[in-house]
């Protein structure tokens, strides 16, 4: 049995969770609704923990396939309950000179050093906010939305390692490399 998939998922109050018979899952909250098919050997029961409604994954056998698909859909069932109890957030900075981006409708317009400016249309379920010119705040109530559409505006523009500058998440500690220092003229 997977150690992640044993432990339960504590439901949060307003949130509903609903299982069919074919192992379809579907979460829904204060934020919005989220499903997920279960396949393989695990199935999904609900169960009261400490007080409190919780869901429990069990693992039907005792497979190597089984016991990995037991960890993963506890932890996406999971990340349904956060998403639709709390939701999930991504913060991307931008750094350079002139650089910056706005949200206009449902597409982002970024300047970023290119000869034109980037738009890129935010997706449906997602909303972006720009705090500065420099900054823009990914939320949704997937995660694996939320993370993907913040992976594909940080490849537009990666890092340069020189002067820092391009695309990067709010957290992440760019490594910087030492510029070649020139020589005195001595041969």
């Amino acid at each position: 049995m997977s150690r992640i998939g044993k432990s339960p998922i504590v439901l949060p109050s307003g949130v509903t969770v609903n299982v069919s018979d074919t192992n379809f899952v579907t979460v829904t909250g204060p934020k919005g609704t989220l499903t997920q098919q279960i396949v393989g050997n695990v199935s999904v029961t609900k169960a009261e923990h400490e007080g409190k409604e919780a869901i429990l994954l069990v693992a039907n056998d005792e497979l190597k396939d089984t016991n990995a698909k037991h960890g993963l859909y506890r932890a996406l069932l999971a990340n349904m309950v956060t998403g639709v109890s709390a939701g999930f957030t991504k913060s991307v900075s931008i750094n350079g000179v002139g650089y910056k981006t706005q949200v206009q409708g449902n597409k982002i317009v970024m300047n970023i050093g290119f000869s034109h400016p980037v738009n890129v249309e935010i997706p449906q379920g997602l909303t972006v906010t720009c705090p500065s010119a420099t900054e823009m705040v990914i939320a949704g109530i997937s995660k694996e939305q939320v993370g993907q559409f913040a992976a594909d505006i940080k490849a537009i523009k990666k890092v340069e390692p020189y002067h820092g500058y391009g695309i990067y998440y709010t957290n992440e500690h760019v490594r910087r490399k030492e510029i070649k220092k020139t020589s005195s003229g001595k041969k």
